[in-house]
């Protein structure tokens, strides 16, 4: 997602931080070639930025903003004779365009390789394909089994002779869509192609969005995050083509286009359940169709890996239901209930209508030029922190609790700079997580709120036009998702902005270090009253 990037400096400045801003991104972007890059979209979060300079009193304000002036189009229909169904997949919506005959090649092949569903069945629903019961089911009651040999994984990738010879040192989640492009190109002597056919052509992720729909987000932390990965995703491919796809052209005989990479990474994005990623990412043909539920808010799992019998060596994936099912219903499970409306989106094209998903992340940090960069950085990472921290910020909930000790160690200056001293150290956090004095507590509410209205100041509609286009209905899908996610987006910095606001109201009767020091020692009484002491 798009990041309000704030740092604070000890003295006025009206030039950004150039080669601070070049060092974040860059640590961001080593952190995107890590394994565990699937797993999250912050990932992204600086690239394609560029500062902009909000100035208040002594400390500056790093934003950024992307404009795309393109009005919205509407998507062409699709072809005649086939059967178009949109499909939330655990929270993605799927772009679905195929024969019936699909769905029964599908679920012969299954059976075939040894899945079982006795239970259940593979049927057309209203989100698009999903897991019906044919019976009535208790809660904790098995849905289906898949033996490990249908499952595509990176033991499916090693155990291909080609592919084997140079995916070894891939990223799993690369070696994968690899594995998935080349499966797909064999055609019938693949032996996944009835899964592999029944894939949807594209997803309603902003990843496969035109440039007159991804407009629809501007100002919103999505549509930065959306150009970071697709940055990404475009360096890996050159990479990936130069190295791999054109030296091994037999491995690779039909051409892999750059929009083909973006497709398998999709598909992998969001047909991975919850705990499947990083060295462990698979993807379970069939178990991948059970739908999402917001009304899932169970935090158990549904599913666990187990061996098939007493004495066999195979593993197979175990999907239960989560609550009674009648006959007829559809099988649901949550997906994740940490990420926010923009995540959602992002990995399955979907979002939940419910402010609960509403986030809008802040990023602080410290800039190089920091005069005490060495001693706040320091206390921050003794407390799990950094020299660059995400706080992930929700609609109707409180900060998160690391959020305003860590303002307040970036905006400490001035005479406030003796806590940052050695004798301090292994105290100084508990005195941080109280105001430390009117000046400190004074800077972090200007640059929150300037850093606040900054983003606001990036949308091209108020909540007040979203609501009334909401309200309106009758929305295609993807500009119904980025209406809601702005609209979000727009209502947390509404709130971020109140809360500070009404913190600047109280800075003159809050309690600072210095009263409270006083007060430890005897000299202050609990009014504020001097204590006169007489011989």
């Amino acid at each position: 997602m798009r990041r309000q990037v704030i740092c604070f400096v000890s003295y006025t400045s009206s030039l950004s931080d150039e080669r601070s801003w070049s060092r974040r991104s860059r640590e961001l972007q080593k952190k995107m070639h890590s394994t565990s890059f699937l797993q999250s979209p912050r990932s992204t979060a600086l690239l394609r930025s560029s500062p902009a300079i909000a100035s208040s009193s002594s400390s500056n304000v790093y934003a950024t903003s992307l404009a795309i002036p393109i009005q919205w189009r509407k998507k062409s229909s699709l072809a005649k004779n086939l059967v178009q169904i949109r499909h939330r997949r655990a929270g993605k919506t799927m772009m679905f365009v195929q024969d019936p005959a699909s769905m029964s090649n599908l679920w012969r092949w299954a059976k075939e390789k040894g899945v079982s569903a006795p239970a259940v069945e593979l049927a057309t629903v209203e989100e698009g394909l999903g897991l019906v019961a044919k019976k009535d089911l208790s809660r904790n009651e098995l849905v289906l089994e898949v033996p490990k040999r249908v499952w595509i994984s990176s033991d499916a990738v090693a155990a291909d002779p080609e592919m084997r010879r140079f995916c070894g040192g891939l990223r799993p989640w690369v070696s994968l869509a690899l594995f998935i492009l080349r499966e797909r190109a064999k055609g019938a002597e693949s032996f996944w192609k009835p899964y592999l056919d029944i894939l949807p052509a594209s997803t309603d992720s902003p990843l496969f969005w035109s440039e007159e729909q991804l407009s629809e987000l501007q100002g919103t932390q999505l549509l930065n995050t959306v150009q970071g990965v697709k940055d990404f995703l475009r360096s890996e491919f050159l990479k990936v083509e130069e190295e791999i796809l054109l030296p091994y052209k037999s491995v690779f005989p039909s051409p892999i286009t750059f929009e083909d990479f973006v497709w398998a990474f999709g598909i992998i994005r969001s047909r991975t359940l919850s705990g499947l990623s990083g060295e462990n990412l698979t993807l379970i043909p069939v178990a991948d169709f059970v739908n999402h539920s917001p009304k899932i808010t169970s935090k158990d799992s549904p599913w666990e890996i187990k061996g098939k019998g007493l004495f066999s060596r195979e593993e197979i994936f175990s999907l239960r239901t989560t609550v009674p099912i009648k006959v007829g219903e559809q099988v649901f499970i949550q997906y994740d209930l940490g990420k926010s409306n923009a995540e959602l989106a992002l990995d399955y094209g979907f979002i939940e209508r419910t402010p609960d998903r509403d986030s809008y992340t802040l990023t602080l940090g410290i800039p190089e030029s920091e005069e005490f960069l060495d001693d706040k950085l320091d206390i921050a990472e003794s407390n799990g922190l950094g020299e660059t921290s995400y706080f992930d910020i929700y609609l109707d909930q409180s900060l998160p609790p690391l959020m305003i000790p860590y303002l307040r160690l970036l905006a400490l200056g001035g005479s406030d700079c003796f806590l940052l001293e050695a004798l301090f150290r292994n105290s100084v956090w508990g005195h941080l997580e109280l105001p430390v004095s009117y000046q400190n507590e004074g800077q972090i509410c200007r640059v929150i709120r300037d850093a606040c209205r900054s983003a606001l100041s990036g949308y091209q509609t108020t909540i007040e036009e979203d609501e009334s286009i909401l309200e309106a209905g009758s929305l295609d899908k993807r500009l119904e998702i980025a209406v809601w996610i702005r609209k979000g987006e727009k209502k947390v910095l509404k709130q971020i902005d109140m809360g500070f606001e009404e913190r600047e109201k109280e800075l003159d009767v809050l309690e600072y270090y210095q009263e409270r020091r006083l007060k430890d020692l005897g000299l202050v009484g609990e009014q504020g009253e001097i204590i006169f002491w007489e011989k």
